[in-house]
């Protein structure tokens, strides 16, 4: 039985992991192409929304980081097995 929970805990971490990457990339993909569009429509706006941008891909990124901290964390010291 406690084969079958250690994999579970590794194939849960694996998913973790990439759909965190997966839906970070995405999502700095979609905002750095809106942060173009803007930019090109509103020269004069850019140094501001660059500001904001590269604060929201610093958040992005640090929910991936602490995703995959906490899989490792799983992974490392299982609390499932007795």
């Amino acid at each position: 039985m406690e084969g079958n929970i250690v994999g579970f805990v590794a194939l849960a971490a694996g998913l973790i992991i990439g759909l965190g990457a997966a839906g970070a990339c995405i999502g700095i993909g979609i905002m750095g192409s809106r942060f173009l569009e803007a930019s090109a429509r509103q020269p004069e706006l850019m140094n501001t929304l660059q500001t904001k941008m590269f604060l929201l891909v610093g958040l992005i990124d640090a929910a991936f980081i602490i995703g995959t901290g906490i899989a490792l964390w799983y992974t490392t010291a299982n609390p499932f097995i007795k």
